[in-house]
């Protein structure tokens, strides 16, 4: 006797269920960065840093910019997964080429996925100011694997010990 395991949707359909529930990647929460716009392949972010993103020179810290854009890079390339896989990165290269002030205004990191394989993914994404300049850009190598059902954790709560 066989069992039906329940179909995972793709990496597409996982992303677009989120985005249209509001809920956002907790990284981005934390920093202030928005999923804001997701097809196959590509995908938006948006943040308007503040004076928590700065470094003591008073730009933006490089951290920050690289969070962004390795959110860019990873959920383009999550959208190109197949049901039951998932993605790490291996690999980001961040070029700064612009420094991110408080005259910078809402950022906007464009994901794009280039390549995707059986088990490497790879994609690239540019980051511009409100004016619309180039002020970073990054490519990024992924591991795709296949994902392994998870044991059950007891929830102290149903009073399992």
């Amino acid at each position: 006797m066989t069992t039906d395991l329940p179909i995972t949707p793709d990496g597409l359909a996982q992303v677009r269920a989120m985005l249209s529930t509001g809920r956002q990647p907790p990284l981005g929460e934390k920093l202030g960065i928005s999923l804001v716009e997701v097809e196959y392949g590509h995908a938006v972010f948006e943040a308007t840093p503040d004076g928590t993103s700065y470094n003591p020179m008073g730009t933006v810290h490089g951290g920050y910019i690289s969070a962004i854009l390795d959110s860019a890079c990873g959920i383009a390339a999550h959208t190109g997964l197949k049901p039951g896989f998932g993605y790490t990165t291996l690999e980001l290269k961040v070029s700064f080429l612009r420094p991110l002030n408080d005259s910078s205004g809402k950022i906007r990191a464009v994901g794009r996925l280039v390549s995707m394989g059986g088990r490497a993914a790879f994609s690239e994404a540019t980051l511009v100011n409100e004016k619309g300049q180039l002020c970073a850009t990054a490519t990024s190598t992924l591991l795709v694997f296949e994902l392994r059902p998870r044991k059950a954790v007891a929830n102290p709560a149903d009073g399992a010990s």
